[in-house]
């Protein structure tokens, strides 16, 4: 049996200029190095797996001193989400990834928003219909859901039958009469196998029975996924592409696509996915793990990107990598198959790292004005200094800034049954002209004989409320001196005796 009728109204080809410019500006970029890119649907925030994607991508065009490129993917406008483009914009940027040309930065690949591409996919779609590569179907979603039910009764995969799908041709026009649009799907082919060398899976080959009529304009004349998708890596000289695992059947797709078109095809690798640390899907529809929650937590790029690029690719170094070391040390080869899942306690250790090594100039924008408002100007600086390394988050700095310089409180109170006139001593001291915790110390041994821990841990609680956290030396030059007084005078127990 033949192929069902092919489209109709379609250009007739590719124009014969648009294939030389195609092939020109493939050629062009090849001399240079290689072509990445990263093409995200604007439908919800970018989550942790996204940014990996991205991030490895990014590396393996930079490591080569290639062309890196961001397209939106924003033809499926039903799923579009207010402002969600300019959403992934600022969390990419946030990230530190830079690219060559995108929605917001032309560049001779461009345009980079598949809603301003659609007559370029209108001559792809002509020419494949030209050529015996595409056809109308008016088979309808429940029909085709019935008749997958149907093959998995009789034991058969549930796949798209092109004979199945023919109607009478009386059929195709009452259906038209009342107003159905077709699909038009791929005439895949029916034997033999698709095969390509994997960026990180090696040789890699499906059944060309696997990969069935899929569709490649929806009813209303909106390209789909994967015809789009492969047409402008072609189209844009893209040369490498890193993605997830559950594209493997795709790319199958997609190579047969682009040799009906005579185009040559991007190296394509699939990474295993990335899991929340419950071990479900990430999805940016569901704001899983979005980008925007670890920004708006403070969480630092660098951070970040450290861990994520430690997922499922090993690196030399043990310690904090910049992102030039990270585009230096990538290669895709030596990214693991194995399932990857997302660790919070990893994001913690990093974020430890990369504040550790972040300079005392940057600290009061990373902290943000709110955690500092009731820090005195000209105390700021120090008091981060002093804090920094007992803090992942601003909201932590906010913490320390309230405890340090808010009200006291006596919740809860030191212990301080082995020596009851610990704290009488110590205020005697402060008003009497000490100036920091050691001489407190010395004041104290030589008046109740209590020294060393047995001073330093009810000190500390008395000032902080807490049992762990910046030295003493450092909490002393910060801490206003009537806070001082007033905590250690809170803690000053009666003399026995004494009137309560």
């Amino acid at each position: 049996m033949g192929l069902p009728t092919p489209v109709t109204g379609a250009a007739a080809a590719l124009r014969s200029t648009g294939r030389v410019a195609i092939r020109a500006v493939r050629y062009h970029y090849a001399l240079m190095s290689i072509v990445t890119r990263f093409a995200p649907s604007p439908t919800g925030r970018l989550h942790a797996g996204n940014l990996r994607t991205a991030l490895f991508n990014w590396c393996l065009a930079r490591g080569a001193g290639g062309r890196f490129l961001l397209r939106s993917e924003d033809t499926d406008v039903a799923r579009e989400g207010q402002g969600d483009l300019e959403k992934q914009l600022a969390d990419l940027a946030w990230f530190g990834l830079d690219w060559d040309g995108g929605p917001d930065r032309n560049a001779p690949e461009g345009p980079f928003r598949q809603s301003e591409r659609r007559e370029l996919y209108r001559e792809a779609l002509g020419h494949l219909a030209e050529t015996g590569h595409a056809y109308t179907c008016y088979r309808t979603e429940p029909e085709l859901k019935q008749r997958r039910a149907e093959l998995r009764r009789r034991g058969l995969p549930p796949r798209y039958d092109r004979e199945w799908a023919q109607l009478p041709h009386a059929e195709i026009v009452r259906r038209r009469q009342a107003g159905q649009m077709p699909v038009i799907r791929f005439a895949a082919p029916q034997t033999g196998e698709v095969g390509w060398d994997d960026l990180v899976r090696g040789p890699r080959s499906l059944p060309a029975a696997e990969i069935a009529d899929f569709i490649l304009a929806r009813s209303d004349g909106s390209p789909g996924f994967l015809f789009a998708n492969a047409v402008d890596d072609a189209l844009m000289g893209v040369t490498h592409v890193l993605r997830g695992e559950d594209h493997l059947v795709n790319t199958a797709r997609q190579l047969v696509i682009l040799e009906a078109l005579g185009q040559p095809a991007p190296r394509y690798g699939h990474m295993p996915l990335l899991a929340g640390e419950d071990g479900t899907k990430l999805s940016k529809r569901t704001g899983a793990m979005s980008v925007g929650s670890f920004r708006d937590a403070g969480i630092l790029p660098l951070a970040f990107a450290n861990t994520l690029a430690r997922l499922g690719h090993p690196w030399e170094a043990p310690g904090l990598l910049s992102m030039q070391d990270m585009a230096a040390g990538f290669d895709p080869a030596r990214l693991t198959t194995a399932a990857q899942r997302f660790d919070m306690a990893q994001v913690g250790h990093w974020q430890r790292a990369a504040l550790d090594a972040l300079p005392a100039a940057d600290l009061a924008a990373w902290a943000g004005p709110a955690a500092l408002e009731g820090v005195p100007a000209g105390l700021q600086e120090k008091f981060l200094e002093a804090v920094r390394h007992n803090v992942l988050r601003p909201a932590e700095v906010a913490e320390w800034q309230a405890i340090l310089f808010g009200p006291p409180t006596l919740d809860p109170p030191p212990d301080t049954a082995a020596a009851p006139g610990l704290f009488a001593a110590a205020l005697g001291a402060w008003e009497a002209g000490a100036t920091d915790h050691r001489q407190l110390a010395a004041a104290v041994k030589d008046a109740v004989g209590v020294g060393g821990k047995q001073f330093f841990k009810p000190l500390r609680l008395a000032l902080t409320g807490r049992t762990e956290g910046p030295d003493l030396g450092a909490l002393f030059a910060v801490m206003p001196g009537d806070t001082i007084r007033a905590r250690l005078a809170q803690h000053v127990q009666p003399a026995p005796g004494a009137e309560a």
